[in-house]
């Protein structure tokens, strides 16, 4: 039976290598981008290596949780179940780190988007779906202040902190929703893969980006990952890992759902 899978940040690195490889397979993909024009480009690409693959693009801004709403209501308007979630996208390095509702994009595109884009999702998804969330080696302990745009970061601060705080809201809102839920698992698809973000980051080639699409794909896919919910696979060490112990916190992971519950509120967001 064919998946649907929603892929965010198809566009480039290692979102856009998990795309050709999904796209081999019999299954309907879903594309997401923030340009319309290297969407168009990349749903063309793969169209032409993989002509019986079935695709969809969607475009959104995920610094703008207005737009990720947009995104959520156009996929379930045309997509009655969704297999598969890989929230994949995320930013390092941003010309301006403010939000223009006064919140870091660091936290908005890495740990809120896909936050909101998870639960805007959860009625077209059963207990046979996954939510992989794109993870990282590289985690700091999470400043709520931060978070709430009252305290300012450094790039690559901000970008750990960030990637802690998905791992943590992954785990807990795994034990929230249960088994009757779908899957919710946090991936680090391997340090210093070739991105955008690590050359920016370190100035560095970095590894094979097909390490980091190839986990996914398994992520999404194989039954190694099915039946299993709230759990960190660390493709450093290539098997499930404990997190950060910050993710195993229940009061620290609830004091951040409900910041960001707190957000979406602020930000005039229901979900």
């Amino acid at each position: 039976m064919k998946k649907t899978i929603l892929l965010t940040g198809a566009t480039d690195g290692i979102g856009f290598e998990t795309a050709k490889k999904l796209a081999a397979k019999d299954n309907v993909l879903l594309l997401h981008g923030r340009s319309e024009t290297k969407l168009l480009q990349v749903r063309e690409s793969l169209e032409k290596q993989f002509p019986d693959a079935e695709l969809d693009t969607f475009v959104a801004d995920l610094s703008d949780l207005s737009q990720v709403v947009l995104l959520a209501e156009q996929v379930k308007a045309k997509y009655s179940t969704i297999s598969v979630l890989l929230n994949n996208a995320g930013v390092f390095k941003v010309p301006n780190s403010k939000t223009h509702d006064g919140y870091d994009v660091r936290f908005v595109v890495n740990t809120l988007a896909p936050y909101l884009l998870t639960r805007a999702l959860l009625p077209v998804m059963d207990e046979t779906g996954r939510v992989v969330n794109l993870s990282s080696a590289a985690q700091a302990p999470l400043s709520l202040d931060a978070l709430n745009g009252d305290q300012l970061l450094s790039d690559s601060a901000a970008y750990a902190q960030s990637k802690l705080a998905i791992t943590m809201w992954t785990f807990q809102l795994a034990q929230n929703l249960g088994m009757k839920a779908p899957a919710l698992i946090a991936v680090n698809p391997a340090s210093f893969l070739g991105s955008k973000m690590v050359k920016q980051a370190y100035g560095s080639e970095g590894k094979d980006l097909n390490i980091g699409a190839d986990v996914l794909v398994r992520a999404a896919l194989n039954e190694e990952f099915s039946k299993v919910t709230g759990r960190y696979f660390d493709n450093d060490i290539g098997d499930w890992a404990q997190p950060h112990p910050d993710a195993l916190n229940n009061g620290k992971c609830e004091a951040l759902i409900t910041a960001m519950d707190k957000i979406m509120d602020k930000s005039g967001i229901q979900v």
